[in-house]
């Protein structure tokens, strides 16, 4: 509200400033001198008190920087406060000793899951070991076994060309 005082009171001295300038023009023209001396005085009084509104606006704004900074500062630290309550009730629900009882449990149960795996892999004898890897072989013989191969050689047949377009005829070129 200040600041807004201060800026009315800028524009009115403003105002003033131009009225007492063509006003000492004026009296200069009608040869009073010393009227447009004195006028040009208080003229530059008010310049002076002009500057002072300027600074104390400026030290205004500032203050309301300020003051704007300081609330931000103030919900940072309420915040931070409203978090710093959160985290110790957060604490008090789960102790040391309760997290250290949940780790050591979950790793209970791992340890015993891997008791099971391992029973469960080392439940094969050497025997039924050795039975897997013949059924193995016996399907893998299976699927190669391929048929024989011809020994002697196939005849080679030279396509004959056909007059028309130098294609091969169709019945020499579908038996090689």
């Amino acid at each position: 509200q200040q600041r807004d005082k201060l800026r009315q009171y800028q524009k009115r001295l403003s105002l003033g400033l131009e009225r007492e300038r063509a006003l000492a023009r004026q009296l200069l023209r009608d040869g009073k001198k010393e009227k447009a001396m004195l006028l040009l005085k208080k003229k530059r009084y008010q310049e002076q008190l002009l500057d002072k509104t300027e600074n104390q606006i400026s030290n205004l704004e500032r203050m309301v920087q300020d003051i704007e900074f300081t609330q931000i500062e103030m919900k940072v630290i309420e915040g931070l406060k409203i978090g710093n309550e959160c985290l110790n009730k957060m604490h008090q629900v789960m102790s040391i000793e309760e997290v250290e009882r949940i780790i050591g449990e979950t790793q209970d149960a791992v340890d015993y899951q891997r008791q099971i795996d391992e029973l469960l892999a080392g439940s094969l004898t050497e025997e039924d070991e050795d039975a897997i890897l013949e059924e193995l072989n016996a399907i893998t013989q299976v699927e190669l076994m391929l048929p024989e191969v011809p020994l002697e050689p196939l005849p080679v047949k030279i396509p004959e060309v056909s007059p028309i377009k130098n294609r091969p005829k169709p019945e020499l070129v579908a038996a090689s």
